[in-house]
């Protein structure tokens, strides 16, 4: 039996600061806008079009949610277990797949090009979150979760050996680890000028006292320094994120979604019933909150507005 689609009512929004307050709407709900996936991920809104794409990882697709029909259908099947996704500065598609092993570019006209596949002639892991920068530079995450099993992708071993952070070059096409200090990397998200790059670290899921947190690191051109833990999850493990225009964090946890100030403090959460794995703005204000959730697709409208640099809409 599934639950009832539709708007949740009842208190979902824990407030730990006025701060937190402030982000949120008094009269806006928690609403379930659909339900039928095993481990939804990878939320990416389409201004252009009023649509979002989210992805349905073992059951190997790509859906697309109407904005103005309120309406989900398949958007590609098979997507060989796509996972994380954005969009580039020409607004197309930039997906990871875990089942592909591999980052993709799917062109104005539908073709899907591959951008990196490889590193030193060693087959990537599994790619799992990806943000593009404003100077076209591709960067992604590479953890193992796709190959730990037949769940999410391939069984397979590890050819790289680690779990790292890369970048792909806009030039060359060249992919270059650009952090390798991670137990198993997943979200990421610049800030607003670019200056910071956040990296989540869900390393817990293979350690029993590995890493739950979101490290920040100054990014100069394509070279990272510092990498200090931001923020430690106090409830499951912060995978997925975005960033609002003030700076605040918005990431997933096991008990819906955590905003982060910008000192990394944790001011509310918005309360999901299933474990949340991402986050996306849209909207045509970019003030409403899409969320995944397990099985289900989430949202809520906010007072604030995310960043719009992930491409246009």
């Amino acid at each position: 039996m599934t639950d009832p689609l539709g708007f949740l009512f009842g208190a979902h929004v824990e407030s730990l600061d006025p701060a937190f307050t402030r982000l949120c709407l008094k009269n806006a709900h928690l609403e379930r806008l659909w339900q039928g996936g095993r481990w939804t991920e990878g939320p990416v809104y389409f201004g252009d079009g009023r649509y979002l794409l989210f992805s349905d990882i073992p059951n190997d697709r790509i859906m697309r949610y109407d904005e103005a029909s309120g309406q989900t259908a398949e958007f590609r099947n098979p997507s060989r277990n796509a996972n994380g996704q954005t969009r580039d500065r020409q607004g197309r598609l930039v997906t990871c797949e875990h089942g592909g092993r591999r980052v993709t570019r799917t062109e104005h006209d539908g073709r899907i090009r591959v951008l990196a596949d490889r590193h030193e002639g060693r087959r990537l892991n599994s790619p799992n979150d990806v943000v593009v920068a404003s100077d076209g530079g591709i960067w992604f995450t590479d953890p193992t979760y796709g190959i730990d099993s037949d769940y999410e992708g391939d069984a397979a071993r590890s050819e790289i050996g680690g779990s790292h952070v890369y970048r792909i070059d806009p030039a060359s096409g060249v992919v270059e680890i650009v952090a390798d200090d991670f137990v198993k990397p997943n979200g990421l998200a610049f800030s607003a000028d670019e200056r910071l790059l956040y990296v989540s670290d869900t390393g817990a899921t293979h350690e029993p006292k590995g890493p739950r947190h979101i490290r920040r690191f100054a990014v100069d051109g394509k070279r990272l320094s510092g990498g200090e833990v931001f923020s430690v999850c106090d409830r499951g493990l912060y995978d997925g994120f975005r960033i609002d225009v003030n700076g605040n964090i918005w990431a997933s946890a096991a008990d819906g979604v955590h905003c982060l100030a910008p000192d990394g403090a944790l001011i509310g959460k918005i309360l999901v019933p299933e474990t949340v794995s991402n986050v996306a703005f849209g909207g045509p204000k970019r003030n409403r909150l899409y969320i995944t959730g397990t099985t289900s697709l989430y949202a809520t409208y906010l007072a604030v507005s995310g960043l719009s640099y992930f491409g246009p809409g």
